[in-house]
This record gives structure tokens, sequence and C-alpha cells, in this order.
């Protein structure tokens, strides 16, 4: 059962994603939040699996309050909904902490899908705001920390090649296909990367495979895909095919 808290300061959208949601046997709501505020408490007193969260609201915005929610350190992840594909929203959501960034004219089944993907732990974004996303993240990457170098230097070649994979935006199944993996070592390849570099998700993983340059962005027929880059240090030259 993934539970769910809903934060809309329309008591109408509210309704709504609750009525869609409770449709679902493997979905229950477990609160609604009005703003910014009242859903970082909330969060804290009962731990959903997932927030879905809007951006504009009164008082606390939705940017500040995913920011605070994975700030506390609990394994409730956020999902930012939200009618304005800006992509000013979509950078400042992801570099807060949100595990994925939906439209809210979505069809029903691609928000489920989007909220079942959270709770497992992968990245959801919404295809339309991928190109816009990816050309304002690399404008304005700030660069590598001591401890993303750090953390880049701690993972196996192996791990390396994970790592550049999921920040193509392949699926654990593709890895496997394309690495010549088992799926089950695939997805413990994943929780050893994500652990060493110290991120929660696929979707923090890609952001710091981007600050450290081990991937950037190219264009094929208006599609993106990623190159191996060069990070700061000791990168395997790799690229994805």
């Amino acid at each position: 059962m993934t539970t769910v808290l809903i934060v809309d300061d329309q008591a109408l959208q509210r309704l709504g994603f609750s009525m869609l949601l409770e449709q679902h046997s493997d979905l229950t709501v477990v609160g609604e939040a009005t703003h910014g505020r009242e859903a970082v408490r909330m969060t804290a007193e009962l731990r959903p699996d997932v927030v879905l969260m809007d951006v504009r609201m009164p008082g606390m915005d939705g940017i500040e309050a995913t920011r605070r929610i994975v700030a506390s350190g609990g394994r409730s992840r956020v999902l930012v909904l939200t009618t304005f594909d800006l992509d000013e929203y979509a950078y400042a959501a992801l570099r807060a902490g949100a595990s994925g960034f939906l439209l809210k004219d979505a069809l029903p089944d691609e928000l489920v899908a989007g909220i079942r993907a959270v709770a497992a732990g992968d990245a959801v974004i919404a295809p339309g705001l991928t190109r816009k996303l990816i050309d304002a993240y690399t404008q304005r990457r700030p660069g590598h920390t001591p401890e993303q170098e750090r953390g880049l230097d701690a993972l196996t070649d192996r791990e390396r090649e994970v790592l550049t994979a999921i920040a193509s935006g392949w699926s654990n199944a593709e890895i496997a296909d394309r690495l010549s993996l088992a799926e089950s070592t695939v997805k413990s390849h994943v929780s050893r990367v994500l652990a060493k570099i110290g991120v929660r998700d696929r979707v923090q993983a890609v952001i710091f495979a981007y600050d450290v340059g081990l991937v950037r962005p190219a264009w094929n027929n208006g599609r993106p895909r990623t190159t191996g880059g060069r990070p700061c240090r000791r990168s395997p030259a790799w690229r994805p095919s």
C-alpha cells in the first residue's frame, strides 16, 4: 500500500485527486494540506510514502516545502504537480529534492503511474519538460563540490557505468541488457551507487551526474540523450550506445 499526502490550496483539486487515487486498491490518501507549512507538519506526522505537492500556494510555496521535507531526512518522497510548465519551477523543484515533476493536465493513468514510480524510488519528469529542463540545468550548473568528488571517487568502474546509465534515463531492465548483468545485480549496484554518492533516489543521482560532469546532454533530432563527459577525476571513457 502506497500512502499519499495531497497538498493543494484548491479544495476541488484536492477532492479530484483524492477521488482518483482512492479508486486504486494499492493507493490510499492519508491526509490533505492546503499550504506548504501545513504540508511540512503533516509529512512529519503522517510519514506518507509520496507527497503530491502543488507549487503556487499562499504563504510557504511548494518549492520551499519540498526543500524542508527532504532536508528533514524522512522517507517521504515528493512529486510536484502544477499547472505551470515553466522550466524555472521544474529546475527549482528538482534542486529542492523532488523526485518528480508533472503537469496537472497529465492523464489520470499518468499521475497514478507517476506516484507509483516515485514511491518505488524512480524519477518522473513530464515529457514535454525534459529538453527545457536539461537546457536550463546545464546552463546554470554550479559545478561539483568536494563531497561530490569524494562520492565519485568511491565508485568502482562498474558503478560509474551504472550511474551513467541512470543519468541516461535507462531502466534497471535496460541497464541489465546493455551491461549483460542480471536485473537483481543491477538493483544491487544502483543501491550501492546511491549510498556512495549520498543521494536518496534516481533523479538526484541524475543531478549528481550532471554536477560532476559524468554526462552531458546532446541532441539527436530534437530528442535528448547523454554522452560521456569529463568528470572531475579518474572518469572512465564510456559512452551510452
